[in-house]
């Protein structure tokens, strides 16, 4: 695993983890035990399979399209200084 890619993929789930639910219209049930959103959510949202969004934050050596990121930085609400940093 390349350390860019580690980094990137740390990054995202510290933002994933704090994007609320209600950000993107999700109620939280009782029994919701993830902080913030799920890998699932996200991936939904973006158009991706969860299992592209997992790997993609466990750093695994993957290619990532720049649409992808920007889809991702647009479903996470991401700042212009995360945005940049994403990529």
């Amino acid at each position: 695993m390349n350390s860019v890619e580690k980094e990137r993929g740390a990054f995202l789930r510290r933002i994933r983890e704090l994007t609320s639910p209600e950000a993107l219209g999700i109620t939280q049930g009782s029994r919701r035990r993830t902080p913030g959103l799920k890998r699932e959510e996200v991936a939904e949202w973006a158009g991706i399979s969860s299992t592209w969004y997992t790997w993609i934050e466990q750093g695994r050596t993957v290619h990532v399209s720049d649409k992808v990121l920007s889809k991702l930085a647009d479903l996470l609400g991401m700042s212009e200084a995360q945005r940049n940093y994403l990529f």
